[in-house]
C-alpha cells in the first residue's frame, strides 16, 4: 500500500496573513513567509482551492525565498462578489495579481500558478505583459476555458465534467468535491489533510465555481509572447488536466522546459513536494540570479 501524503501543519512560524483591494474594490487575501530581502515568489491556487494547498512548499522554501501565497477572488478568505463579471474580466485577474505584488513589495517575483492559476497569470501577462516579473511556473496548468479548450485538454476528472461541483444543494456540492479533491492526487492524502482540502474548497461557493468558466479564453497566444523563462511542471498521471496539455503549453513559450513527473498527479508539489521545492528553488535562482 502506497504511504500517504500530508500537508503538514496548517501554521508556519513566522506566517503573516494581510489583505489588499483590487481595483474594483474586491478584498484579496494573502499569506507571507520568509525574509522579504529574499527572492520572492508569488503562488497561485488552483479553481476552488486556497493558499494552504501551499504549505508543504512554504514549509521547505521559506529559509532561502520570500514566499507570498494569494487567495484568488471567491475563495478562501477573499471577496466573493456575486456578479459573474467579476471572474469573466480578464483585466480583474490582472489587477488582483497587480495588488497583492504592491502590497507584498514583490519586486520581479516568480509567479506558480496551479492549474486555473495558469489562467491569472496569463490574464496577469496579457495586461500588463513581463517587464515586472522574472518568469512563470506551472503546475498542471489549464491552457484554455470555455469554448477556447479543447477536448484533448481535459482528464477524465475535470471539474468540468461534474455538474454536481456547481450546484447550490449544498450536500451534493459537498460530494462532489470529496470525488474532486481525491482526483487531484495519484496517491492518497493522508485522513486530516484530505479533509483540510476538502473544507478549503468549500470556501468556494457555487455561483463562484460556475463563473470561473463561463470566460471564452485560449491562453496560448499570451504565451507565444512571453519572453522571460517559463518551467511547466505536470504529473504523468494528472487526470483533471491532461499531461499533452503541459507539453503544449512548454510548446508555446519560447523559454519553456517541460518537466514530467512520473507517476504524479494533478498537485505535484504536494505528491512530490521535495522534488518541486528543489526544481522551483534552482528556476527561480536562475530567473532571478
Amino acid at each position: 500500500m502506497s504511504p500517504s501524503l500530508a500537508l503538514g501543519s496548517l501554521v508556519i512560524t513566522g506566517m503573516s496573513n494581510s489583505y489588499t483591494l483590487s481595483s474594483d474594490g474586491t478584498r484579496i487575501a494573502f499569506t507571507s513567509v520568509g525574509d522579504p530581502k529574499l527572492p520572492p515568489i508569488l503562488l497561485i491556487h488552483g479553481w476552488a482551492q486556497q493558499f494552504m494547498c501551499w504549505h508543504p512548499l512554504l514549509e521547505r522554501m521559506r529559509d532561502r525565498f520570500h514566499l507570498v501565497a494569494m487567495d484568488l477572488r471567491g475563495h478562501g478568505a477573499s471577496d466573493k462578489p456575486e456578479s459573474e463579471a467579476a471572474y469573466t474580466d480578464t483585466a480583474l485577474w490582472a489587477d488582483d495579481v497587480t495588488a497583492v505584488i504592491k502590497a507584498a513589495e514583490l519586486e520581479k517575483p516568480v509567479l506558480v500558478g496551479w492549474s486555473y492559476g495558469a489562467r491569472v497569470i496569463a490574464a496577469y501577462l496579457a495586461t500588463h505583459g513581463d517587464a515586472d516579473i522574472a518568469g512563470i511556473a506551472l503546475a498542471g496548468g489549464i491552457l484554455a476555458i470555455g469554448t477556447e479548450r479543447e477536448s484533448w485538454m481535459a482528464g477524465t476528472a475535470s471539474p468540468g465534467l461534474d455538474r454536481e461541483l456547481y450546484t447550490d444543494d449544498v450536500p451534493r456540492r459537498l460530494a462532489a468535491t470529496a470525488r474532486f479533491v481525491e482526483a487531484c492526487t495519484a496517491q492518497p492524502l493522508d485522513r486530516v489533510s484530505y479533509a483540510e482540502l476538502v473544507g478549503s474548497n468549500m470556501l468556494c461557493p457555487a455561483h463562484v465555481r460556475r463563473a470561473l468558466f463561463r470566460a471564452n479564453v485560449d491562453l496560448r497566444p499570451v504565451y507565444e509572447k512571453l519572453g522571460c523563462p517559463g518551467l511547466i511542471i505536470h504529473g504523468t498521471r494528472d487526470d483533471v488536466v491532461t499531461p499533452a496539455t503541459g507539453q503544449a503549453a512548454a510548446n508555446a513559450i519560447k523559454n519553456g522546459r517541460y518537466v514530467p513527473y512520473e507517476g504524479v498527479g494533478h498537485a505535484p508539489f504536494l505528491e512530490a513536494p521535495d522534488h518541486f521545492a528543489e526544481d522551483l528553488s534552482e528556476f527561480t535562482t536562475a530567473c532571478q540570479g
